[in-house]
């Protein structure tokens, strides 16, 4: 289920379903301990009028969600014309303390006075273990519950904006002896009192309101968040002192700063892109942690189908996603994401798999003993080469001495010396470790084009730092493996660039002649071929004409991709991210108009919010897999900032 609203500061990251009910709740870390995974989580809204409650995610509810504060903030907008009501929603995290605020606008649409009960539910296991015994209790003195556990401290409280507090409050225990939750207790109109309960627990509150025919009111409500209850009651304290209206101005304001860059890019596009534009950028913002990690997605859809999330940091994904950030001229986010990936770079020189928000090794299914006997590090080597070019890049916008201070010799040189000597004596070309795609142990075209650009790019950092050696070393490396590559990676036959080898310890090798875009994605993007080379333009065609759907710009990310197809008989599902690589390449070769044509169509595939999913269904056009994903949202980004013609420095 896609997220239509995501809303983060750096430390408390939420994601809103699309009945606006919170089904994400990451803290102290985007992306990690996520305190409302479940789907018995979900965090209930319901209305009890004319004898009858009706929940937010009851099916007689339509919904509609934007993000129309220049900031990321979200307003949603529920209806239900047979109830006579609408909710209007704005909701926000602070941008100084941890805290989710929901300001809720309950609108009496009949022609007659009514009594009103709102009723507001929030449920946690907190820790992201479904064994964890937590604690609710009522805090009678704060007008407030208290969820615990351990280190995490969540303190729940809601009132009109009259200032008075709801009139009834329950908790009690969910997931066992049959218990959906106390948010049954509020079928009825009236919740017992309970004041503390421990296991998994919940909590709800009542609020009254008595409207006048096509009157209204509005309801605050927050979630104050801490490591202690002294914590999450300095920041419960807090809201009341400032009041939603102010910490929504003083929000708004931290991201109306914050977007200047954004905005200053938006207005270089066409005005049709310019809405989606900013959208994606604060949603790719939304998934950057405030002490580096960027997440590839906060969306947990995924955990209803497979064993884990997609809430991790990968290395490939956060510097796809800060290489727009880099050229739009921002500069803290991607400084703390080089941080992270030097506090994580192994003793010898390359980033593992994946991370977590918290710096630690993620999960992973890649073994350091091979099929074949090999023993090698489970990683793609990609990730290291890519975070090292876009390094490089970064480096060269800002030509900063710091950034050579702080990251030259405890992460540069490292990364370097590691792709220089992680070389097979067979064929020249480097040794195998698993495909971007996370999927085959091999040589793929892709990392062998990026390990080539990235020592090119790491001997000029060595220029700039009197490393002569360095120099001298990575560039003969380069130029080592880019001759290797011209002899082994295309297939003069069928004019297209392999997927890959698969070099076996005796020193033979096997060719896979998959077709897999991201091979000549690689070759181009990163200088091994010219773009306007013979060998890619024909691949490029070649994946037109095998690739493509006719009537659409959808395109899988390789021939025969499984993963998520609806059915084996089928064709696989589309990526946006293989689409805006296509439209990358012909903005390269000077064919505007296509790129403009497969940017519409990814648009035309974005939720009224800006996001966009992983995968879109190739037969019903939906979204599939998780929404949003960062990586792609950020080269939607990427794809619109290469139609800008910037001035050359002559003009």
């Amino acid at each position: 289920m896609a997220r239509p609203i995501v809303l983060s500061n750096g430390e408390l990251h939420i994601g809103l379903n699309k009945f606006g009910l919170v089904h994400d709740f990451y803290y102290p870390y985007v992306g990690h301990e996520n305190h409302a995974a479940d789907n018995s989580l979900r965090h209930h809204i319901g209305v009890y009028v004319d004898g009858s409650i009706s929940w937010l995610d009851g099916g007689d509810w339509s919904f509609e969600f934007s993000y129309p504060h220049r900031a990321l903030v979200g307003h949603i907008i529920a209806k239900n014309p047979s109830k006579g009501l609408i909710l209007e929603f704005d909701d926000l995290v602070d941008c100084d303390y941890s805290a989710l605020m929901r300001n809720i606008h309950v609108i009496n649409d009949c022609d007659r006075p009514r009594e009103i009960r709102v009723f507001l539910h929030q449920a946690f296991i907190i820790g992201d273990a479904m064994s964890n015994t937590d604690t609710v209790q009522y805090l009678p003195n704060d007008h407030a519950m208290f969820h615990y556990h351990g280190r995490r401290a969540f303190v729940a409280s809601c009132r009109v904006d009259k200032g008075e507090w709801y009139d009834q409050y329950t908790c009690g225990l969910f997931g066992i002896e049959g218990k959906d939750g106390t948010f049954r207790d509020a079928e009825d109109g009236e919740l017992t009192a309970c004041n503390v309960e421990h296991g998994h627990v919940d909590s709800t509150f009542r609020l009254v309101l008595n409207l006048e025919a096509h009157d209204s009111a509005r309801i605050d409500y927050w979630i104050a968040c801490g490591t202690s209850l002294r914590e999450a009651l300095f920041i419960h304290k807090a809201v009341q002192k400032h009041g939603f209206i102010n910490r929504y101005d003083a929000t708004c304001h931290w991201w109306h700063q914050w977007i200047i860059p954004l905005e200053k890019s938006a207005s270089k596009l066409l005005p049709e892109f310019r809405k989606s534009f900013i959208e994606s950028g604060l949603i790719a913002k939304a998934h950057m942690d405030k002490r580096g990690a960027v997440i590839a997605s906060t969306d947990t859809a995924m955990l209803e189908a497979w064993l884990d999330v997609y809430g991790y940091a990968w290395p490939r994904d956060g510097a796809y996603v800060l290489w727009p950030f880099i050229r739009m001229g921002y500069y803290d986010e991607p400084y703390r994401f080089f941080e992270f990936c030097r506090r994580g770079l192994n003793p010898n020189g390359y980033l593992s798999h994946k991370y977590r928000a918290d710096g630690a090794l993620g999960s992973s299914w890649h073994p350091y003993l091979h099929e074949d006997g090999t023993i090698a590090p489970p990683i793609q080597e990609d990730e290291t080469a890519l975070v090292l070019f876009v390094f490089t890049q970064f480096y060269m916008m800002n030509e900063d001495p710091k950034l050579l201070h702080d990251f030259y010799q405890s992460m540069v040189a490292p990364m370097a010396e590691f792709l220089s000597d992680y070389v097979d004596h067979h064929t020249g070309l480097p040794r195998a470790s698993y495909d971007l795609w996370e999927e085959n142990f091999m040589v793929s075209t892709y990392t062998v084009s990026i390990v080539i650009a990235a020592l090119q790019v790491a001997a000029g950092l060595a220029e700039a730092c009197a490393d002569t050696d360095s120099v001298i070393k990575w560039r003969s490396a380069a130029d080592g493996i880019a001759e290797a590559a011209k002899k082994h990676l295309y297939d003069e036959e069928s004019h297209r660039f392999y997927k890959g080898l698969y070099v076996h310890p005796d020193g033979t090798s096997e060719i896979d002649k998959t077709l897999d875009i991201s091979s000549t994605f690689g070759v181009f993007m990163y200088g091994l071929y010219a773009t306007d080379s013979e060998e890619v333009r024909m691949s490029m065609k070649v994946i037109r004409d095998q690739l493509g759907t006719p009537g659409s710009y959808g395109l899988p990310r390789y021939e025969r991709d499984a993963y998520l197809r609806p059915n084996n008989d089928s064709k696989s599902n589309w990526w946006p991210i293989a689409s805006m690589w296509w439209a990358q390449y012909e903005l390269e070769v000077g064919d505007k108009e296509l790129a403009l044509s497969i940017i519409r169509w990814i648009q035309s595939k974005m939720t009224p919010t800006g996001i966009l999913s992983e995968q879109i269904n190739p037969i019903s056009g939906e979204t599939l897999s998780v929404a949003p994903l960062a990586w792609s949202q950020a080269e939607y980004l990427s794809t619109l900032l290469d139609t800008v013609i910037e001035p050359s420095n002559d003009e």
